[in-house]
């Protein structure tokens, strides 16, 4: 099942995405919130192009990041492979859906797209096992880990680089209904593809990401968990249409501007 959330003007609303007889995309509305509670149809329908999709997760809580966790994008930055998944944090504030811009911030001359895999977490949770992660995800969504490389290297730590408002494109929407091990994620920018991966090259896989963290951080409904980027970032600029692809979920396409 993919969970949207759209806006036709009003308040955001949830919706399960579909098809029409004609093929066309349908959004079919549901009351109740994903999250927290069990969703019903209400048996209106929006067409797709009459609707905005906005991020299908704004984060209550948290948006935990996965640093270098593909042996080959470390290895482009010059870094080397942690033994552990390196962990940090960007705020929800940082969220924006499909179709909205990544600002560029006037303090960084050097912004980079990261294309990821996105895990939405379903419930609260604390030390997870393993074998036990599938039971506390929602779903899979793509994510676009921005990042201010000068500003990430200048402060030694990353809270800034990777925290700007803008910096944490989600959607197009969650998929629930998928397999993370092995699945092709791809970043383009224009008609340039700039990052092709695949999520079986991750270090440490979904599984062991969220029990890590689960370790460290009680998780809540909505919480949103970076897997880590392929190799191939690359700077964005004034006037660049980004889109991420993950398999099995689809495009997450965001128009980059410069900060006024």
């Amino acid at each position: 099942m993919r969970i949207a959330r759209f806006t036709t003007g009003d308040e955001p609303r949830f919706a399960v995405v579909g098809e029409d007889q004609s093929g066309e995309t349908v959004l079919a509305v549901v009351e109740g919130d994903p999250l927290y509670r069990p969703i019903r149809l209400t048996g209106e329908k929006v067409g797709l192009v009459d609707a905005r999709l906005v991020a299908p997760v704004i984060p209550r809580s948290k948006v935990v990041g996965v640093g270098r966790n593909y042996a080959e994008h470390a290895a482009e930055l010059g870094n080397e492979v942690p033994a552990e998944p390196l962990l940090f944090l960007k705020p929800n504030t940082s969220v924006i859906g499909p179709g909205e811009p990544i600002v560029l911030p006037r303090q960084s001359h050097e912004v980079h797209h990261e294309a990821e895999l996105a895990v939405v977490i379903g419930r609260v949770c604390r030390e997870v096992p393993r074998e036990r992660v599938a039971d506390v995800v929602l779903g899979y969504t793509c994510g676009n880990d921005v990042s201010a490389r000068d500003l990430q290297k200048r402060d030694g730590q990353w809270a800034r680089a990777k925290g700007f408002d803008s910096f944490c494109p989600l959607g197009p929407w969650i998929e629930t209904d998928l397999d993370p091990a092995d699945l092709a994620v791809t970043c383009t920018v224009g008609d340039e593809v700039r990052q092709t991966g695949r999520t079986s090259q991750m270090v440490h896989d979904v599984a062991a990401l969220v029990s890590y963290i689960s370790e460290a951080f009680t998780l809540l409904p909505g919480d949103v968990i970076l897997t880590g980027t392929p190799a191939g970032v690359g700077p964005l600029r004034d006037g660049d249409e980004v889109t991420v692809t993950v398999e099995g979920i689809g495009a997450l396409i965001n128009r980059v501007v410069a900060a006024q």
